[in-house]
């Protein structure tokens, strides 16, 4: 099922203090791969990096080898019409105006799903659905 990857779901991978939700990370972003059904957003990756040199203090290197590997996913481009339909997501359905770009990617992108730790569960926005990968994990 095509999906994008949010955020944390990436930050996930390269966190050793979270083994299970490493774990999850490593193997949905590998499949989703492998089968050809990833997505990402330039913001997620933006938001990767800056987490990456912030939180988990990644050498930049390893960032860029993540990038480089991050480039074979299909890619939804932050346009001015996707930040339009983001700034109407946000204002119909009272979510955060960023959470409602990465929705609006996502529906740009032809995901079924978004793969989100930070957006409710279930939920369908802008005719994608929020999937928590992490549900269960410790």
């Amino acid at each position: 099922m095509r999906s994008l990857l949010d955020t944390n779901v990436l930050i996930y991978a390269d966190a050793a203090d979270e083994p299970a939700k490493q774990r999850r990370a490593v193997g949905l972003i590998s499949e989703l791969r492998r089968t050809g059904d990833a997505v990402l957003s330039t913001q997620v990756l933006q938001e990767y990096v800056n987490v990456a040199l912030r939180k988990l203090r990644l050498p930049s290197a390893l960032i860029r080898e993540r990038l480089t590997f991050y480039r074979r996913f299909d890619l939804v481009v932050t346009s001015p019409d996707l930040i339009a339909g983001a700034l109407d997501l946000h204002v119909l359905r009272g979510i955060s105006f960023y959470d409602a770009l990465v929705v609006q990617a996502a529906a740009a992108g032809g995901c079924q799903r978004v793969l989100s730790e930070d957006l409710q569960h279930g939920a369908t926005l802008g005719g994608v659905r929020i999937v928590n990968p992490f549900l269960g994990e410790g």
